[in-house]
């Protein structure tokens, strides 16, 4: 049996079945494995492709990542991967939760960015963060 790290475009052949040849073999792939390393970047990518160029909404994005992981075989970076997802089902970026847990795991003490949005939200995860003019 093979041990695995899924690329980004494996697991976008997987979700949107946009292509039946690559889309099976993709899926066969997932699988067939004993294992499946869902990098964080991976899923940071996998998102913003559906969502930029497939225009799936961040609900079914969530839905799409929740199915992967879900995975008896997947191993993922499960607080972060968690972050990505609280903020997400809260209407906010799933990279913006990683990016903050991450900065928070590392020791940054407070998330900054020029995006209003996600300091909002990430305010909302109780974490301290400061919006920049």
């Amino acid at each position: 049996m093979k041990k695995i790290t899924a690329d980004t475009n494996l697991l976008v052949r997987a979700v949107t079945e946009d292509d039946p040849r690559q889309s099976l073999i993709a899926q066969t792939e997932l699988a067939g494995a004993e294992l499946v390393a869902l990098t964080v970047p991976a899923l940071c990518e996998l998102v913003w492709v559906l969502s930029r160029l497939y225009k799936i909404s961040p609900t079914d994005s969530a839905s799409a990542i929740r199915k992967l992981i879900n995975g008896g075989n997947v191993v993922i970076d499960e607080p972060a991967v968690a972050a990505g997802l609280m903020v997400m089902d809260e209407g906010g970026d799933f990279a913006d939760g990683i990016i903050a847990f991450e900065g928070k795991r590392l020791g940054g003490a407070q998330f900054v960015s020029f995006d209003r949005k996600a300091i909002s939200r990430i305010k909302m995860r109780g974490l301290e963060a400061s919006l920049l003019a």
